[in-house]
């Protein structure tokens, strides 16, 4: 079924992909097939997702090729089929029971493919009383506890955009899940179908505060724990210009170092007495408000106290440490992460850019040997 690993395209390279068009955490997550090296083909419909940007920076879609297929068509189904029956893998992000009424669910996919590994993304999941409701990521993460754990006590929860559900919940989990059955579909013969909810995903992120709070070691509300800003040493601080420094230094020779710093070296005592935390805490803030971010950041470069600044999306790809590593490249004219992780033998790269809907088409025919997404069914010469 799969072909050889093209050279330097990672370490999936060989496996074939279909990933259905949606937004958010499925195209997330066949990016990150993608940027392992898999032939991600990318089903667009007409019209386009909605997303509201123009395709050509919508990052999320590089390093894929890209057809599209009406799939209320008389013919839309057989198209996306024909795939299915070519990949490895195939990726889905609709509501419980669409694939199916469209013709292109498990079953169907199966029938032609047998060792296919049907990946569904989904919020609440394939089956429970929220199954066939709406939902975004912060609907999501509210009801796993894990919104209600992160900002100050007193205020709203603070949202954190939509990495925590959307993408580490949810993208992620599904790329664990579909390689994991991946490699049982090439032990066995035999594909299944991976149902990745980002309630579960995000859920199981909070494993370790969950044994926290069973052995209590950790209060159920917000603000007031080691991890969640209650500590003053685990936290951000506002400096004289405005911006922010982020503090982690959580264990005894780092909170030493940090306070020793900071000019704070008679409250060390206070770093074990909660009872001090406030004390501690004033102390913190006002001295940070004593100089600016790049003051704060040049007097704990070449320590060990766990202190940063907090940076914007903009500034971040500039930071000496992350230049280095190239964590950030820039490929036709937008800068964005590179791919993650790094691999000593198959190693990475952004190949493509976004894929433009329906560009793909004429090289995915020729490469999957399917004449018929280009509306040609005459035989086509194998790929050189």
């Amino acid at each position: 079924m799969s072909t050889a690993a093209p050279a330097g395209r990672g370490p999936l390279g060989g496996v074939r992909v279909v990933e259905l068009a949606g937004i958010g955490p499925g195209p997330f997550a066949a990016m990150l097939l993608a940027d392992l090296g898999a032939d991600v083909v990318r089903v667009d419909r007409p019209g386009g997702p909605g997303l509201g940007i123009d395709p050509a920076h919508d990052v999320t879609n590089r390093n894929k090729r890209s057809v599209v297929v009406d799939l209320k068509s008389p013919d839309g189904a057989a198209r996306v089929l024909d795939l299915a029956e070519r990949a490895d893998i195939l990726v889905e992000g609709y509501r419980p029971g669409v694939a199916e009424r469209l013709g292109v669910g498990p079953a169907d996919c199966h029938a032609r493919n047998p060792r296919l590994v049907y990946g569904r993304m989904t919020g609440w999941g394939q089956d429970g009383p929220l199954a066939e409701r709406a939902g975004h990521d912060v609907s999501y993460i509210a009801l796993t506890g894990a919104l209600g754990m992160i900002g100050r006590p007193g205020e709203p929860p603070a949202v954190p955009a939509n990495l925590l559900g959307d993408y580490a919940g949810g993208s992620l989990y599904l790329v664990v899940g579909v390689l994991a059955a991946l490699h049982h579909a090439r032990a066995t013969g035999t594909g299944q179908v991976v149902d990745a909810a980002i309630v579960d995903g995000t859920a199981h992120l909070s494993a370790m505060i969950h044994g926290m709070l069973s052995a209590g070691a950790w209060q159920d509300r917000r603000g007031a724990n080691l991890l969640d800003g209650g500590c003053p040493y685990y936290g951000t601080y506002e400096t004289a210009d405005g911006g922010y420094m982020a503090v982690g230094a959580l264990e005894d020779r780092f909170s030493a170092e940090f306070l020793r710093l900071l000019g704070l070296d008679d409250l060390q005592s206070a770093r074990t007495d909660l009872t001090r935390w406030p004390e501690l805490r004033a102390a913190i803030t006002a001295r940070f408000r004593d100089r600016t971010r790049e003051e704060w950041t040049a007097r704990f470069a070449d320590s060990d106290a766990c202190v940063a600044p907090v940076l914007s999306l903009r500034e971040a790809p500039h930071h000496p440490h992350l230049a280095a590593r190239a964590t950030f490249t820039d490929h036709g004219g937008i800068t964005q992460p590179a791919p993650a992780p790094r691999f000593s033998a198959t190693p990475t790269t952004v190949r493509t850019g976004p894929a433009l809907p329906g560009a793909g088409a004429e090289a995915v025919a020729r490469d999957w040997d399917i004449p018929a997404l280009t509306g040609d069914d005459r035989p086509t010469p194998a790929a050189d």
